[in-house]
């Protein structure tokens, strides 16, 4: 008899090639790499601020539905943190210094007409967020912090401080994955739309590059 592989263990090999593609962009390892300036990386808050304002507006407009609601959970909310994050990075009057990139419009829309309408193309899009958060990202606030000297202030969005065991909240939600009863056109579904998600992610990092470029 074959063995079943878990669909959070096929979602994760199947989609590990393109996360790294999207971590290895230029504009994000030069920030890891101390080559990146504060502005840099203001620039890539304010992405996330428009990014996270349409996943957690679709995560409202899918409360009601039994499957994505396994997901939703008010300890991952980021919006007020990046408002924070944004309000010290730039100022009271931030919101009239931050326009969405044209890969974030496109990011923006497939939330909207995807993630906020599909219960799978939701947990597609949560997923690749989220979890990256929790772990990726928790390595670039200790580097964002060393660089620039932040303490928690500009941060903010890195740090879940109602999660006190990031690694077992990962688990259980890999579990949530592997419990929820798609079939196996379903779950190609949603590994497509993971793909699509981490696509836009390093689209996103090639226009922030080319801002930047057209700034200097």
């Amino acid at each position: 008899m074959p063995t079943v592989i878990p669909f959070s263990q096929a979602l994760r090999e199947r989609t590990w090639s393109s996360h790294g593609d999207s971590e290895g962009a230029t504009f994000m390892s030069d920030l890891m790499t101390g080559k990146g300036t504060r502005d840099d990386y203001i620039a890539l808050v304010a992405q996330h601020f428009f990014i996270y304002a349409a996943l957690e507006s679709a995560a409202e407009r899918m409360a009601g539905d039994p499957v994505a609601v396994l997901f939703i959970s008010p300890q991952l909310t980021r919006l007020p943190a990046l408002e924070s994050d944004l309000r010290f990075l730039l100022g009271d009057e931030w919101r009239s210094a931050i326009a969405p990139l044209p890969t974030t419009r496109r990011y923006v829309e497939r939330i909207d007409t995807v993630a906020a309408r599909w219960a799978g193309g939701f947990i597609a899009h949560h997923y690749t967020r989220y979890l990256g958060d929790l772990s990726g990202g928790q390595v670039i606030r200790s580097l964002m912090q060393r660089q620039f000297g932040f303490d928690t202030n500009g941060v903010g969005f890195y740090l879940f401080d109602q999660i006190a065991r990031p690694k077992r909240f990962k688990e259980t939600y890999r579990d949530q994955l592997d419990t929820v009863g798609w079939d196996d056109s379903e779950r190609e579904r949603v590994i497509a739309e993971v793909l699509v998600a981490y696509r836009f992610n390093t689209e996103l990092f090639v226009d922030l590059s080319r801002a930047k470029a057209d700034a200097a």
